[in-house]
């Protein structure tokens, strides 16, 4: 299974590295105001893609600090709990 996996690792990097051979050629990005951006099209790809992660890490992280507080939450209530219990527990001795 670890070769399998190595074998589907090196297949990946061998494909991607065909495209960017293959995408060599310079292309430019026109932004607003007359400013634009040339560079070789395999890099306009890769900053399109790394810009497309960046904002949906971004647009995640309100949920993810939703989620760690409401868990956070619910360890605290189960550690009460636990003391409470704890503590009656021992007074019934």
């Amino acid at each position: 299974m670890k070769y399998l996996t190595w074998l589907l690792k090196a297949a990946i990097f061998f494909t991607l590295f065909a495209f960017a051979l293959n995408n060599q050629q310079d292309a430019t990005v026109h932004f607003f105001f007359g400013t634009q951006w040339s560079a070789p099209l395999v890099l306009v790809v890769l900053s399109a893609f790394a810009l497309g992660v960046v904002v949906g890490v971004l647009g995640m992280v309100p949920r993810w600090w939703k989620h760690r507080s409401a868990a956070h939450r619910v360890r605290q209530g189960a550690a009460a709990a636990d003391d409470a219990s704890l503590s009656q527990s021992t007074h019934g001795l």
